[in-house]
């Protein structure tokens, strides 16, 4: 990574705006949305992280670094059924939200973003399963991505960013912790 990337805080109006179409996918664009991957990787070595003060994240969308752009990269090591560790990485152009399951699920700490200093607590209820479309800028193909729970919150939060959306919008005012009894709990 050439330069370390500047987090966008969402007290900034950019935040807000829905995000343009990549029109056409050039190799700015690429290292772009490769340079967002990097971050994150870096972001999750401690030493790191700690030496640079910046936080963990596993999620990162291009309005994030004020660019108002449709990308986004997702990348968090997970374990798959056999246990054995897998890399979920994503580094996404144009994603789209093509199918979304009924069924809901929602993380029991909630959630956090890297653009939100402030603590928002209460329950971000979202899709357990979706599928996303889009180009991705690692295979330089398109793609349709099928993500179930943790993966795909991560997937619909960054999305969210892309249309001007924080997670806290979706927290009930009235009731934060309000428990909806089919949601899949994590």
């Amino acid at each position: 990574m050439k330069n370390l990337l500047k987090i966008v805080k969402d007290s900034n109006p950019s935040l807000r705006k829905r995000c343009e179409e990549v029109k056409e996918i050039t190799p700015e664009i690429i290292d772009l949305v490769n340079n967002m991957h990097d971050y994150l990787v870096l972001s999750q070595d401690e030493g790191f992280s700690k030496k640079h003060n910046i936080r963990e994240g596993v999620g990162l969308a291009a309005p994030q670094i004020g660019k108002n752009i449709r990308a986004l990269v997702v990348y968090y090591k997970d374990e798959n059924e056999d246990g054995q560790e897998i890399e979920i990485d994503h580094r996404l152009i144009n994603p789209k939200i093509i199918l979304e399951s009924i069924k809901e699920v929602y993380l029991s700490g909630g959630e956090g973003c890297l653009s939100v200093d402030n603590e928002h607590k209460g329950y971000v209820y979202r899709h357990f399963k979706i599928q996303v479309k889009a180009f991705n800028a690692k295979t330089l193909k398109e793609e349709i991505i099928t993500a179930r729970g943790y993966e795909a919150i991560v997937l619909q939060h960054e999305i969210d960013h892309l249309n001007g959306i924080l997670f806290y919008d979706h927290i009930n005012k009235k009731d934060p912790f309000f428990v909806k009894e089919e949601a899949i709990r994590l």
